[in-house]
């Protein structure tokens, strides 16, 4: 089984989704004219103090219901792979192994200019944690402004993930969409390879999508609610491999 998760996976862990309403001093900016590397360039310190916001809200959520399911059911199938376009760690917080992160991690920190780790736990010493403008940190290595680990527009998704998310979608028996619209492209993408090959694909969410009309079965309904009700009767009925 493949599971494509989407910001309403993470949502019901009071995670706002990037597209919500901001708030505080940040409710005056677009989010997708923060999210890219021109931004950054323009005014690193803006740029950085709000994903440094993002990072300690990600680090308050704690995984719903819905997370430690999936955990429970990668005991009942051979292979279970989470492909998500989540930059919030959330799956392997509550414990999922195969985690596929086809946008990044708000949880890793790289530099700007070649890409070296920096220790996230270094970024609790910068303070105050509602200012608008807090100067990146440098690397160690080769003093460039460090950065989000994430994917910002105009850059492209990791290749190497893009396939082998692509790879495990076209080799499995069931995919579960879940609290994704499948509309941001090119990640979005997977879910419809799924409906188009005849792969038995359920969706989880509460509100219809476009690819409603695709699947086998649309279920309506929060993640934290269906995920727990499927390892349930799952664990009923099927035995562990």
């Amino acid at each position: 089984m493949v599971v494509f998760t989407g910001s309403g996976m993470s949502q019901e862990s009071g995670v706002p989704t990037f597209r919500d309403e901001q708030t505080g001093l940040w409710a005056r900016f677009d989010p997708e004219e923060l999210a890219t590397p021109e931004a950054f360039r323009r005014h690193p310190g803006r740029v950085f103090a709000w994903y440094l916001w993002r990072w300690r809200a990600i680090r308050a959520a704690v995984p719903h219901a819905g997370y430690r399911a999936l955990v429970e059911l990668e005991e009942r199938f051979d292979r279970l792979t989470i492909v998500t376009q989540n930059v919030d760690g959330l799956h392997a917080r509550a414990g999922s192994a195969a985690v596929i992160e086809l946008h990044g991690s708000l949880v890793a920190f790289r530099c700007f200019d070649a890409g070296h780790p920096y220790d996230a736990r270094r970024l609790d010493q910068l303070r105050p944690a509602g200012a608008e403008e807090i100067e990146p940190p440098r690397c160690d290595r080769c003093g460039s402004p460090i950065r989000p680990g994430v994917v910002w527009f105009g850059e492209p998704l990791p290749w190497e993930q893009l396939e082998a998310a692509r790879a495990e979608v076209e080799a499995c028996d069931a995919l579960l969409v879940v609290g994704t619209a499948a509309l941001v492209y090119p990640a979005a993408d997977l879910a419809w390879v799924g409906a188009t090959r005849g792969i038995p694909v359920i969706e989880i969410n509460p509100q219809p999508t476009p690819l409603s009309s695709h699947v086998a079965l649309a279920w309506r309904a929060g993640a934290g609610v269906a995920l727990p009700e499927l390892a349930s009767a799952l664990q009923a009925n099927l035995p562990a491999p």
